[in-house]
This record gives structure tokens, sequence and C-alpha cells, in this order.
């Protein structure tokens, strides 16, 4: 089918989908297998929440840095 991917093809988008916007088909590609898929969704969670966790550090981070060494 020529909108059908596979599990690793959907992985690769998920994760690309971080760096860059993702094609209209790309995109139709991936919900189409989202919602036949299990495990997929699953991982799509779990990269948002790596990202959320990420973005956070960061600011915490960045505070940290604001505030100058601690003695």
């Amino acid at each position: 089918m020529l909108f059908q991917i596979n599990c690793r093809q959907a992985s690769a988008l998920i994760l690309q989908s971080e760096d860059r916007r993702l094609t209209w088909a790309e995109r139709l590609r991936l919900r189409l297998h989202l919602t036949i898929c299990d495990p997929c969704p699953r991982f799509l969670r779990q990269v948002r929440l790596m990202h959320q966790a990420v973005d956070r550090w960061k600011h915490y981070r960045d505070e940290d840095d604001a505030e100058g060494p601690s003695r």
C-alpha cells in the first residue's frame, strides 16, 4: 500500500519530527500508522516526554548559570 509504513519507518519519522517539520505525506503516513499500531504511539509519548525533560533541564541549568557560582 502506498501510505503504509512499518514500525521502523514510523520510529524514524517520529525522531525526525523532533528536528524538522515533516512533509504532509510523511505526517499522513505516520498518522495512519499510529492509528493501527499499539507500540508506536507509546514510543511517540516517550520521545515527547524526553524532549520536555531536556527542555526543563536546560531551563534549570540556565537559571543556575545566571545566578553564578555558589560557594
